[in-house]
């Protein structure tokens, strides 16, 4: 069944809040509304947050506008309505926004209400509401609407880095007046707070009053502090994966989910990881297969993502590592990432954060809180990082800059993150998940 409404909602980094933002949202999902997430680069628990709590979760370069249009991007509901990761609807806002349409409306807004305790925040909401009324234009903090076919017609939300939400209104201005809702969303005041109430206040004036007087989106970004869309580059990508069999796969996690729980834990990890790499679009994707690729769950997963698939050699885990990358670089020059599955919070942003380090340095690294790592990347071969290496210890990570420092190359070091081996970690998962 079509869905009757799909919720699009941009994010990057929104770990901390985002599962309590979708979840508040799932009264609307068992209605029948569709709920997309968007995300733009994130290095944050958001992109496992949202593969868990939404209906769809899609990559899209940084900017809300193309992650908007991107979430956008193959639906067949009726309406769309794009919503700020920081923003609550009010009960029954599908039914609203149903009712508004069918009432002839092409598109819509509600009033909104900042959450904030500082008095001047009830004065920036009221004449945020008023201006509204008055000149046909919404902001993205108002939570608009608009019938999917005229979304469409109009070539959806400029690409432009600011003021998306009111280059579109005006477009959508010729089509209709909107329907100016009087019921509210609540939105975060934290961008208030954050900068100062007043001084926030003033820049967004300065910026709107600019923009009506012709100045362009790219120097209104400068002006507000907007980070830019990162270049895009080029990898491949290796997923090191052990087949999902009970008493051989994540036998660690088997006094909290038995053998074969953590067979099943292993087999959503892998397909997990095998999505991240693919939705990274960095580059071509093997998937490193234990004890090989004829297993039916590898031949699965090739024919579900097109993906490469091959064996890994006997050793240990430096050994097989060394053999991935030395495969890859007697026949390319491009660089690749290497990873495996134990890592759920592993994100495509990380995976392209990740490329965009090899353009100045040799190697990129991932630590893992246990002492070791979650991702080597390599723009060219440095062997003696697989070298003498105590694997599965806490030294593995200290082991490997000493390598590194002997072989004299330079090397990055992204965030730290965390693997999912021990119960305490199964545990601290479905914690984030749940929060």
């Amino acid at each position: 069944m079509t869905a009757s409404l799909c919720i699009v909602m941009p994010v990057c980094n929104e770990g901390s809040t985002l599962a309590l933002r979708l979840r508040a949202l799932a009264p609307l999902r068992e209605r029948g509304a569709e709920l997309v997430v968007v995300d733009g680069g994130s290095t944050d628990g958001t992109w496992a947050t949202a593969v868990a709590l939404a209906d769809r979760v899609v990559l899209a370069p940084r900017g809300r506008a193309a992650q908007m249009n991107a979430g956008a991007r193959g639906s067949t509901a009726d309406a769309l309505l794009f919503l700020h990761a920081d923003t609550q609807l009010p009960a029954g806002a599908e039914l609203l926004i149903a009712r508004a349409l069918q009432a002839g409306r092409a598109w819509g807004r509600f009033d909104v209400r900042i959450d904030g305790r500082h008095a001047a925040l009830r004065l920036v909401e009221r004449l945020m509401n008023l201006r509204s009324r008055l000149t046909g234009i919404a902001t993205g903090d108002q939570a608009l609407f608009v019938r999917r076919t005229v979304f469409e017609s109009l070539g959806g939300f400029a690409d432009i880095a600011l003021m998306e939400d009111v280059e579109l209104s005006a477009r959508l201005r010729r089509v209709g007046r909107p329907a100016c809702l009087q019921t509210q969303v609540v939105t975060s005041g934290r961008r208030w707070e954050k900068h100062g109430v007043w001084r926030t206040i003033g820049l967004m004036w300065c910026l709107r009053a600019a923009w009506f007087l012709g100045v362009g989106a790219p120097v209104l970004a400068r002006w507000y502090g907007y980070p830019g869309r990162p270049a895009h580059a080029a990898a491949a990508v290796a997923v090191m994966a052990r087949a999902p069999e009970p008493g051989l796969a994540k036998t660690r996690l088997a006094p909290a989910l038995g053998l074969r729980g953590a067979a099943r834990a292993q087999r959503r990890f892998t397909q997990r990881t095998l999505q991240t790499a693919c939705a990274a679009a960095v580059g071509p994707v093997t998937l490193w297969c234990a004890p090989d690729a004829s297993h039916r769950f590898f031949r699965a997963l090739r024919r579900a993502h097109a993906v490469a698939c091959d064996n890994q050699c006997a050793g240990d885990i430096g050994a097989r590592m060394q053999q991935a990358f030395a495969h890859h670089f007697a026949h390319a020059t491009d660089p690749l990432l290497l990873t495996g599955t134990d890592c759920p919070l592993l994100a495509p942003g990380h995976l392209q954060a990740a490329v965009r380090a090899l353009a100045q340095h040799d190697v990129v690294l991932v630590p893992a809180e246990d002492g070791g790592y979650v991702l080597i990347g390599m723009r060219r071969m440095v062997p003696q990082v697989f070298e003498g290496i105590d694997w599965s210890t806490p030294q593995v990570m200290a082991q490997t800059r000493e390598r590194l420092r002997q072989s004299g190359v330079s090397w990055l070091e992204m965030e730290t993150l965390w693997d999912v081996d021990e119960p305490a970690d199964w545990w601290r998962l479905q914690t984030l998940l749940q929060r």
